[in-house]
């Protein structure tokens, strides 16, 4: 359930555009960023767009990676899945992303993370959840978008450790997307029309900020994944508060090079060292995997 959004009760000020997460929240967003591919910043707040590149009952799986010195070792797995919700309300999709570290790695750094969306079917954002219990804290984030005229309006709210709460409130004339929403719209774009250097802008709310986003693609190249087979790939670079002059790339990803767009493989920059997300399975894919190499 969204909980009520007091007026004018505001714990603390909403900046505009707030500071970069702590490295371990960044990494559970590396997930969801990884199709975060080809959208422009809308000029209007209401951007309808056609899904035109995955159908419900689509599910993606991945193994996680942690990197010490010269060694790679397997911590956790993740899982990305689609549903559609019929209610008296409308058709909705339902996107959600499940991650967790397992065996000797929750000894030092325990990750469960649940994160959900609630988007139309023209691929607007309506709910936006994300549950997470990351080492000893634990935190609901929530953003509940909602659409007036060219104008969208998104409520935030962030309780952390179940007694620490802070809400805000962002109006805007351009689109404002949630993490999930925008990755489902990025992935419809055409890719054709980029070329490597080619920057792409966005806003992006979560449960305590709407912030500038940036994305940098760099070409094609063919990967191997772990599902046994090699594809041919879109290659981009993540920056957070276009932060690409200070040479901080948070997140590289590989991106399928056909139809679906599916992530192959992510590799992370963190403070304590890398990370590296691989694809072994997806099942309801809309289209063949023509990107695979034979």
């Amino acid at each position: 359930p969204i909980p009520p959004f007091p007026r004018n009760t505001m714990k603390k000020a909403l900046p505009l555009f707030g500071k970069s997460p702590a490295a371990f929240r960044q990494k559970c967003r590396t997930f969801l960023l990884a199709a975060l591919l080809l959208l422009p910043l809308g000029a209007a707040a209401q951007c309808p767009q056609e899904n035109v590149a995955f159908k419900p009952g689509e599910d993606i799986r991945y193994d996680l990676y942690f990197n010490w010195k010269f060694i790679w070792k397997k911590v956790g797995t993740a899982r990305f899945f689609t549903q559609l919700v019929r209610s008296s309300s409308g058709d909705h999709y339902r996107i959600r992303l499940v991650t967790g570290t397992a065996g000797f790695v929750d000894r030092f750094f325990r990750m469960r993370d649940t994160i959900s969306s609630l988007t139309t079917l023209d691929l607007q954002p309506v709910y936006y959840r994300k549950a997470a219990a990351e080492g000893k804290n634990y935190y609901i984030d929530q953003a509940h978008f909602s659409y007036s005229g060219n104008r969208v309006s998104v409520k935030l709210h962030q309780r952390k450790n179940l007694q620490h709460d802070y809400y805000g409130e962002y109006d805007s004339t351009l689109c404002v997307f949630d993490m999930l929403t925008i990755m489902a719209r990025a992935r419809s774009w055409d890719a054709s029309t980029l070329r490597p250097g080619d920057k792409i802008r966005f806003l992006m709310a979560d449960g305590e900020n709407v912030e500038k986003e940036l994305l940098l693609y760099r070409g094609k190249e063919t990967i191997e994944s772990k599902d046994g087979h090699h594809y041919r790939c879109l290659v981009f670079s993540f920056y957070e508060d276009n932060d690409e002059d200070r040479d901080r790339e948070l997140i590289r990803f590989f991106i399928t090079d056909d139809r679906n767009h599916l992530p192959i493989r992510l590799d992370m920059n963190l403070n304590f060292g890398s990370a590296k997300a691989f694809m072994h399975t997806v099942r309801g894919n809309r289209y063949p995997l023509t990107a695979r190499v034979k």
